[in-house]
């Protein structure tokens, strides 16, 4: 198997592809590649099987541009999720004194991130933007930094960077929230998908006929009325235009259960398009709660009543 992901080594993307045995095995290839769209872009192309990439997380809420990438382009779909628990540190270059920190480089979910800490203990350190926590730790590199200064001191990345590219951490846990977690999905080119376990998730990606009043809720009540919980809704722009959106959805359950299936159906009727990007198994393995009258039984009599009326 060759993966792509959101690299360079180190990242917390490749902490969660870690989680796949294999990821691990001697004949497996991983690929870091530099932005969340060049990893996806290696699966659609055939240069790569799949692609782990971050989708959420639970201090940012959604990746805009995993959420994006997915939304456009040829069909990919999610086959399985991992959540990886987020421990930043502070590191630089050995013989750095934290009080000679005047710039620190991380990526914008990771500096949401600490925000709190560096007010209090760095309040005059700006802000340098980077592709990736481990991107920020590799621009300090001593090789990096011999070859081209770095605009930045220290990075906020995880243990793992800062001990590959070789630097020393100038504090530990700085996260505001210590129990960050990013949520990371496995995407390949669409094929079976992943048989239900009964702890799944379904994304999709909903697109309106037009702008109107009532507009969502007429697509929030498809999934409601049967019974369909959401785990995850947010708009995202189409780029044809301002005001023009569409919405990316989590719901609980698989696309062989009923109360999903028939969801989706309604979906189609009403939206201008719906892209299934796939039912995987959840990561936490919290089965879906099923409500009285939305279980798998109860759409099936419910048809064949509808048939025995019709005759």
């Amino acid at each position: 198997m060759r993966y792509a992901y959101l690299g360079p080594e180190g990242t917390f993307t490749e902490q969660a592809l870690l989680q796949l045995p294999s990821a691990s095995t001697p004949d497996a290839r991983r690929v870091p590649c530099a932005t969340v769209d060049a990893a996806l872009a290696a699966v659609r192309s055939g240069s790569a099987d799949a692609a782990v990439v971050p989708i959420e997380n639970s201090a940012e809420g959604g990746v805009s541009a995993t959420l994006d990438a997915l939304a456009t382009g040829d069909p990919l779909v999610v086959v399985g999720e991992m959540l990886v628990p987020i421990t930043f540190v502070l590191a630089a270059p050995r013989g750095t004194a934290l009080g000679e920190v005047r710039a620190v480089g991380t990526h914008s979910h990771a500096w949401a991130q600490v925000r709190g800490w560096m007010a209090k203990h760095l309040p005059q350190a700006s802000y340098v933007p980077t592709l990736s926590t481990a991107a920020a730790a590799a621009g300090l590199a001593p090789d990096r930094a011999a070859a081209e200064p770095s605009p930045y001191d220290a990075a906020v990345c995880a243990p793992l960077a800062a001990t590959v590219h070789g630097l020393e951490v100038l504090a530990s846990d700085i996260g505001d929230d210590a129990g960050a977690v990013t949520r990371f999905v496995l995407v390949t080119r669409p094929g079976a998908t992943p048989p239900a376990t009964g702890a799944d998730k379904t994304t999709v990606v909903l697109y309106q006929r037009a702008d109107h009043p009532g507009g969502l809720l007429e697509l929030l009540e498809q999934f409601a009325a049967r019974g369909v919980n959401l785990t995850r809704l947010e708009s995202r722009p189409t780029g044809e235009g301002m005001g023009r959106y569409c919405f990316s959805v989590d719901v609980a359950g698989h696309v062989a259960d009923e109360r999903v299936g028939e969801a989706l159906m309604g979906l189609r009727r009403v939206c201008a398009d719906v892209r299934f990007l796939g039912s995987y198994p959840r990561a936490d393995r919290l089965p879906a709660t099923v409500a009285a009258g939305t279980r798998d039984d109860d759409f099936v009599a419910a048809r064949e009543w509808l048939r025995s009326v019709r005759g």
